[in-house]
């Protein structure tokens, strides 16, 4: 076992999440906690985005549309690389500090960037961060690029996390048929078979759309609670027309980029109709995804910000016919699943092992990725 500290900053551009787990990069460990559940894996961190840090990335990633490569840094995009590498050592190195670490203690970082340009299609994956100026910051080696390889052999690049979803229901005894729902700017599903065969895609927006909305319209960076969105009644008529968009009749695998949808479209509606609409549209969406699930699961957990949305989850419960459990109540992190399954794929990566497979991301056959960095 190694002691690996995973990075995650999503598309809702909130922050930077930080995670230390012990991982060979098969089994994760873990212990229970008094009521026979899995207690958390390690410590965690978080460093938040100033506004004018948010604003930058959100001139980036207009600008990165004009991108055709992954080594392409249109308008701001470099700018905005430097500020992510450089906040990211940031993190890391008050992350070591207030848990006693050095960098030695440490066998590597798995750096997932930030993404700018998702579209597998078009064979284009673009996530930005300087692997090997972290590394040579933090005198860590550095595992990046996780997407690249699954893209370029023809695979969706996303979504990343089923496999250390799996090592997570493995260890906390989660045998039967298990949906586990990261919402998190893009909504994405790990469907586990009793026999542990994956199936996993992302299903729609998740706080993405939300997020927006909220700023647009009252300043604020999220819907606190649901709060907003429980406030207001969905247009009906305007949420069936959103979800007749044909990727939620694709067959996965399937991934979404965060602007395939704008909340723009809703501009039309109050604020609290607006925000209960776009709520519903991410949980619907969920449901529709039952429709590619072999058997339908018996359990969910739901992580992500969206996990701390009560009117998301409470529509989550209405909407699936199963049992419904927010990812802290049995010990996981709902805030930093991600960073820790970054963690988990840079030990896979590091000892050559797959991290995606064809029922996660579609690629022909499991394949292992990332680039290492060293000091």
């Amino acid at each position: 076992m190694g002691r690996v500290i995973g990075l995650m900053s999503g598309t809702s551009l909130d922050g930077i999440d930080v995670a230390l787990i012990e991982t060979d990069g098969e089994a994760v460990t873990a212990t229970r906690g008094h009521n026979g559940h899995l207690a958390p894996l390690g410590p965690t961190g978080y460093r938040a985005y100033a506004e004018e840090e948010r604003a930058l990335l959100r001139r980036a990633l207009a600008d990165a549309r004009a991108a055709t490569r992954h080594t392409d840094r249109p308008g701001c995009l470099a700018e905005a690389e430097d500020l992510i590498t450089r906040r990211h050592a940031e993190a890391v190195e008050a992350f070591l500090a207030a848990n006693g670490l050095a960098p030695s203690d440490i066998d590597a970082v798995g750096f997932h960037g930030q993404t700018a340009v998702h579209k597998p299609g078009q064979g284009l994956t673009l996530q930005i961060g300087d692997g090997q100026a972290l590394a040579r910051r933090l005198g860590i080696p550095v595992v990046g690029q996780l997407r690249l390889a699954d893209v370029r052999a023809g695979g969706e690049g996303a979504p990343l996390v089923p496999v250390f979803h799996r090592a997570l229901a493995a260890a906390a005894g989660l045998t039967d048929g298990l949906g586990i729902l990261n919402i998190g700017g893009v909504a994405n599903v790990t469907l586990i078979s009793a026999g542990g065969d994956l199936l996993a895609f992302d299903t729609g927006p998740g706080n993405a759309l939300l997020n927006d909305w909220m700023k647009e319209r009252t300043g604020a960076e999220y819907d606190a609670d649901g709060a907003t969105a429980a406030r207001g009644r969905p247009d009906a008529a305007f949420l069936g027309w959103l979800l007749d968009h044909p990727y939620f009749a694709r067959r996965p695998p399937k991934s979404l980029d965060r602007d395939w949808f704008s909340h723009k479209l809703a501009g039309f509606l109050s604020t609290e109709d607006g925000a209960a609409t776009l709520t519903a549209f991410t949980v619907e969406a969920v449901a529709r995804a039952l429709a590619f699930a072999p058997e339908p699961p018996r359990r969910w957990i739901v992580a992500g910000g969206g996990a701390k949305n009560a009117a998301m989850v409470a529509g989550l419960a209405r909407r699936l016919s199963a049992e419904i459990t927010v990812a802290d109540a049995i010990g996981w992190s709902s805030s930093h699943l991600e960073a820790q399954a970054f963690a988990y794929l840079a030990a896979r990566a590091r000892r050559g092992l797959p991290i995606t497979f064809p029922g996660t991301t579609g690629v022909p056959a499991p394949l292992t990725g990332g680039e290492t960095f060293l000091p």
